[in-house]
């Protein structure tokens, strides 16, 4: 896996990443499930090839982060893990995630109202649009995970950690790693509960940097995972 400095490799603010989420969507018509498939997947075989898991619990919210998570569940199972999903509200999944959890349902993959040991735990309970402390279920998963003795890999940010100051919530995900997605946010940077910090092409067209005015080097030329030199 190509390794680059973090100098080498922009930052985005929460409000640029919004803005590039919204572009994709609005100015080119690449839609959230193609987004989130990408970000699974790659997920998955970074949890694979850093990790080598026999088993995964897979923690995930009712948004795109959780919806990415749930691909990785997929894409795990598919590759001979045993998986378990665990979903946070499983009563308020928006469309795309509720999709992606018919579909693990579908496979026979368990989906769990509690989560249990495995090699590996996914933390895709909270993306960068986390507001405040978590609370609630979500909190409760954060604070299970950070309990455990497997590693913690999470999509995107750690749960509870604000992805622009890199400030930490009050509970906050403690990960071994993290592969944040597209670009890295600001905050994870520095922040010590990021753990080794890795990098995930999801096809965004360098067209949107452009038009934002964010130069942006051919980051995944050679391949899709990236690690960030701390």
């Amino acid at each position: 896996m190509r390794t680059l400095s973090r100098s080498a490799v922009p930052a985005l603010t929460t409000e640029q990443m919004r803005a590039v989420d919204q572009a994709m969507v609005e100015d080119l018509h690449i839609e959230l499930v193609q987004m989130m498939e990408n970000a699974g997947r790659n997920l998955a075989e970074l949890a694979i090839t850093r990790f080598s898991p026999t088993s995964v619990t897979v923690l995930a919210g009712p948004g795109g982060n959780g919806g990415g998570g749930l691909v990785a569940a997929r894409h795990l199972a598919n590759r001979g893990c045993q998986v378990r999903a665990v979903l946070s509200e499983p009563g308020r999944l928006t469309p795309v995630p509720a999709h992606q959890a018919d579909i693990l349902a579908r496979m026979g993959v368990t989906i769990a109202s509690r989560p249990s040991t495995a090699d590996l735990i996914i933390d895709a309970l909270i993306g960068y649009s986390l507001r405040g402390d978590p609370a609630g279920t979500a909190a409760e998963l954060i604070t299970w995970a950070n309990d455990q003795a497997a590693p913690i890999l999470a999509l995107d940010t750690p749960s509870g950690l604000d992805p622009t100051t890199g400030a930490a919530g009050t509970p906050a995900v403690r990960a071994t790693a993290t592969l944040t997605l597209a670009l890295p946010k600001v905050g994870l940077l520095d922040a010590p509960s990021v753990g080794e910090l890795y990098l995930a092409d999801i096809s965004v067209p360098s067209l949107v940097y452009q038009r934002m005015g964010i130069p942006v080097p051919e980051l995944f030329r050679q391949s899709s995972l990236l690690r960030i030199d701390p």
